[in-house]
């Protein structure tokens, strides 16, 4: 019995110590995690941020996540990794995703006029195509009215919030110069929706949230009752103030969904190892377009394309009422590094590149 006893003390010891083994071996070096966090705690100080989160993965595994600073200021809930914010215009790549799915399906033709898939955008006088929204070059128009990037009407689908601008002149001739636009991707998300003959939520859902183990990403609703969503806040007169009212219904596809930076990392993973989309696709995803006249753009399909320093980064920024974030995915250096913050309107760059050098000792 005493020998018996003794083997399960052995055994359950083993067993009990396996997770923090292996949790010991995900992690970042101690002295990594210094210099990231005094980066962010730096950057949080300076530029008044209440709460934020950071992920970071490193060759496909995630190797960091944590809070900072009050997910709601009010009732004093701290930020922690699980914490929900408005991804804003990091709903782009996802939405791209979503289209270069399909497009692998060949139920999207990325030449073909874009009203084969979404009738409810109406025909202009020159050809808008999937390829060209993708790439900010349709010339659907972005916001141009006072407050409209934060307006508070309700839309019941993709489809209704075309109304805003649909029968709107296109701003220049599609192909012919590079025009940020969120609407764009409005009917991004109506073609998804045509070409799939399902929702745009439960698309995403079922397609990309799923396969990329994103499980707690969704489309953002204010009525909701959504476990651990951050409050939005923006600086006004140099005072920390709740944000604008703003229900994100009126633009989806481009700037109304809700993620953790967790979540982003795990997106970043699933496209980049083929999870998600098949390697070639994602190639031409990543590659700078040009317009008609031959000029490269700083965007491919849903992300921006850049090098510093020799190192090529794809990311994508997001603002909107109550909400700043980013994603910097650094491909040759197998790092992904995802940034979200309840505040708007700042520039998260710096705090971007700090956690960079801290990362990669290099990239200096």
């Amino acid at each position: 019995m005493k020998r018996l006893s003794a083997f399960c003390l052995i055994f359950l010891s083993l067993f009990s110590a396996a997770p923090a083994r292996a949790q010991q071996k995900t992690e970042l070096p101690a002295d990594t995690i210094k210099k990231i966090e005094a980066v962010i705690e730096s950057e949080k100080a300076r530029l008044k941020i209440p709460g934020l989160s950071v992920a970071i993965a490193l060759g496909n595994e995630l190797r960091y996540a944590k809070g900072f600073g009050m997910a709601d200021v009010e009732n004093s809930i701290p930020a922690k990794a699980e914490t929900v914010y408005r991804t804003a215009s990091i709903a782009k790549p996802i939405t791209a995703t979503a289209v270069m799915q399909l497009v692998e399906q060949g139920k999207i033709d990325l030449d073909s006029p874009i009203q084969k898939y979404c009738r409810a955008f109406p025909e202009k006088p020159s050809t808008v195509t999937a390829r060209l929204i993708l790439s900010h070059q349709s010339g659907i128009r972005h916001y141009k009215l006072p407050g409209e990037s934060r307006g508070a009407r309700h839309f019941k689908g993709v489809e209704d919030s075309l109304t805003l601008f649909k029968d709107d002149e296109l701003l220049h001739e599609p192909g012919a110069k590079f025009s940020y636009t969120t609407y764009g991707y409005s009917v991004l998300g109506c073609a998804i929706e045509g070409a799939s003959v399902e929702s745009f939520g439960v698309y995403l859902r079922d397609h990309i949230f799923k396969p990329a183990g994103m499980e707690r990403t969704r489309i953002d609703d204010q009525r909701a009752i959504i476990a651990d969503r951050a409050r939005g806040y923006e600086i006004f007169l140099g005072q920390t103030v709740n944000a604008w009212l703003h229900d994100t219904s009126m633009k989806t596809p481009g700037g109304g969904l809700v993620s953790t930076p967790v979540d982003l990392v795990r997106f970043a993973i699933a496209v980049q190892s083929g999870k998600i989309v098949k390697k070639e696709t994602l190639r031409q995803m990543w590659t700078a377009g040009k317009t008609k006249d031959g000029q490269e753009t700083v965007y491919g399909f849903g992300w921006e394309v850049r090098e510093v320093r020799g190192m090529k980064i794809y990311a994508h920024g997001g603002n909107q009422s109550g909400a700043s974030s980013l994603l910097d995915v650094l491909p040759e250096k197998g790092v992904v590094i995802a940034i979200m913050t309840n505040l708007q309107d700042i520039r998260l760059v710096e705090m971007m590149q700090g956690i960079i050098k801290a990362v990669i000792p290099d990239a200096q």
